[in-house]
């Protein structure tokens, strides 16, 4: 069997449509449709149905899809293994998916000092969730994704290698008029009355989670799209917001933040997939512990000496 039949097959599992497949591979839908229909006779069994908006894989073509994904992507990390050990390595592109909060400043800030490092390299930068992430990496989407074990946490994957960069304070957004902007951290009590927004499930839980040890509850009465959208909320006065500490550097004028006493805290991680890692995923790596190591403590101002590269 040629991978660019399965190549095909797995196309329109995702796209759900003959035609979309047959436009996003150059082919014509005619030829896809002969493409899936050779493969169902060599298999012997019906791997496509019809609905109404489309196609979908049949039992049997939904089994044969997980299979057939998880050898691409291992042909895929073949091709890219031996042109890397022929000398081509930075001729390969390199894929970065970050949180969005690390997106925003302390990621691209560790690119910037790996191009230093290595020269020209083509190189990508994808936000995300950390689960979505984690599913990017093990797909082979991603290189290197700097992940936080925020609620529900990280899973354990044989298929991935997961390094501890540092611990992150979170920290409360205000506007800049706030009655608490410019003081020291408060305490959890004195933000009870306030009303909150939250963007994720992940920030939502820590937030209630702290609320609940201090003996109050979090008034989450808004919810934004994005962390954009929450910020945006914080400036013009409708909230305040529970923010990682790495934020507070790459924030909008017109939000400022305070820490709170014994804040909640979120470990933050990278991951790369064991099998033909990027060589650009380790040096990677290095920036960003030793930009996580002189973070400044968004409580006290001084950087962090205990954050580095973990076990």
């Amino acid at each position: 069997m040629e991978l660019t039949v399965w190549r095909t097959f797995v196309t329109v599992c995702r796209l759900g449509s003959l035609s979309a497949a047959a436009a996003e591979l150059h082919h014509t839908q005619s030829a896809v449709s002969r493409q899936i229909a050779g493969l169902e006779r060599q298999l012997g069994v019906p791997l496509m149905e019809r609905h109404a908006r489309g196609v979908r894989p049949t039992p049997a073509g939904e089994v044969f899809r997980h299979h057939a994904l998880a050898t691409l992507n291992e042909a895929d990390r073949a091709v890219r293994a031996a042109r890397d050990a022929g000398g081509r390595a930075y001729n390969r592109p390199l894929t970065v998916g970050a949180t969005p909060s690390l997106a925003a400043g302390v990621v691209p800030e560790a690119i910037r000092g790996l191009l230093k490092q290595t020269g020209s390299i083509r190189w990508s930068l994808l936000p995300g969730l950390s689960a979505q992430l984690h599913q990017r990496v093990i797909a082979g989407d991603l290189d290197i994704a700097v992940v936080t074990d925020a609620p529900p946490g990280l899973p354990h994957d044989m298929r991935v290698e997961r390094r501890f960069l540092g611990l992150d304070d979170m920290v409360v957004a205000l506007p800049v008029d706030h009655p608490q902007a410019g003081s020291g951290p408060v305490h959890m009590r004195r933000l009870a009355d306030e009303i909150w927004v939250e963007d994720n499930d992940g920030s939502a839980a820590l937030l209630r989670q702290h609320a609940a040890r201090a003996g109050v509850s979090a008034r989450i009465d808004l919810t934004a799209a994005d962390l954009l959208g929450k910020l945006a909320l914080v400036a013009t006065g409708h909230a305040i917001a529970l923010i990682p500490g790495v934020l507070t550097r790459a924030l909008r004028t017109d939000v400022t933040t305070v820490g709170l006493v014994d804040p909640p805290t979120r470990g933050i991680y990278t991951i790369t997939p064991r099998r033909a890692p990027h060589p650009c995923a380790a040096p990677l790596r290095d920036r960003l512990a030793a930009a996580f190591a002189s973070f400044p403590d968004p409580v006290r101002g001084d950087s962090r000496p205990g954050m580095s590269v973990g076990p």
